[in-house]
């Protein structure tokens, strides 16, 4: 099909002013990824406009190469830097953030898949930086309840993992060792994980629409979501990286992702974000505050 024209209302702003320039000259000197830059995220003005990043660890090369993602894939990532955790709260403290958000492309070349070096992001941020809340959007990690505990018992207030897609969908778009029920057993087991904890984390995951989903089905994923215990979700128009990608079946107008928003309120979600230009990070600090209200 090609690239399609873009509605108007998902032409965004460019990136720049003075806090893209303070914001990327830190991580180039720390030698850190965002993955606003990584993941060509729509919301990159916005965001560095309020100087604000969702920071990427373990490398910008990841080992699934998803048809809808942007960020560069390889069979093997790049060594892992043990002294990431430090730059990465060095960098945060000088931003002065109180909420911070971390992901990581997926590491299947590590025994682990990265939980350790993943907590130690968390607990380097938590110990170096007061009063600072940490939320991470993780990989599967295989989906071994062993490497999903590691990152639960770091301190992170919000625990995500997304789903990306609609169930059938699912083997197209994802990459062939990504599984939509795998995805949904990683929530299950991180919502039994946090239970009980004080304070508890917030499990939470997103959804890519625009691929060719039906309504129907879009339903049925959050239902799927809530019955393994997600309490936030994020729904997001696709929007095709480059001609090489998936291209882009429909464009949901904003209206349709105000419904959408309310209808999955209605269902029991904690905190619903829907927008032709939302991801999983998208205001997240307003996200979780949100969702513990509603937590009370």
């Amino acid at each position: 099909m090609g690239y399609q024209r873009k509605p108007p209302w998902l032409r965004v702003g460019v990136p720049g002013g003075p806090e893209q320039a303070h914001i990327l000259g830190m991580r180039r000197r720390r030698g850190l990824a965002t993955v606003c830059e990584e993941a060509l995220c729509p919301n990159r003005a916005e965001c560095w406009g309020c100087g604000t990043a969702t920071f990427m660890v373990m490398g910008a090369v990841c080992t699934r190469g998803c048809r809808f993602c942007a960020v560069r894939s390889a069979p093997q990532g790049q060594p892992l830097d043990p002294h990431e955790p430090r730059r990465l709260a060095e960098t945060v403290a000088e931003l002065s953030l109180r909420y911070a958000v971390i992901t990581s492309v997926t590491r299947d070349d590590l025994p682990d898949g990265g939980a350790e070096h993943l907590a130690r992001c968390v607990q380097a941020l938590l110990a170096g930086v007061d009063g600072l809340r940490v939320e991470v959007l993780i990989p599967d990690l295989g989906g071994r309840e062993q490497h999903l505990t590691t990152v639960v018992e770091s301190g992170p207030v919000v625990v995500g993992h997304n789903v990306e897609v609609v169930e059938r969908l699912s083997p197209r778009v994802r990459h062939r060792r990504a599984d939509y029920h795998r995805s949904l057993e990683v929530l299950r087991t991180l919502s039994r994980l946090v239970q009980g904890r004080s304070p508890r984390p917030l499990i939470k995951s997103a959804l890519l629409v625009g691929l060719g989903e039906t309504e129907d089905e879009i339903d049925a994923t959050l239902a799927h979501l809530l019955d393994a215990g997600c309490e936030m979700i994020a729904v997001g128009q696709y929007l095709q990286p480059s001609r090489k990608h998936l291209p882009v079946s429909h464009y949901y107008e904003p209206a349709w992702f105000d419904a959408l928003a309310e209808r999955a309120q209605g269902m029991g979600f904690r905190h619903v974000a829907a927008g032709p230009l939302v991801r999983s990070s998208y205001r997240a600090s307003e996200a979780f505050v949100e969702g513990l209200d509603d937590k009370g």
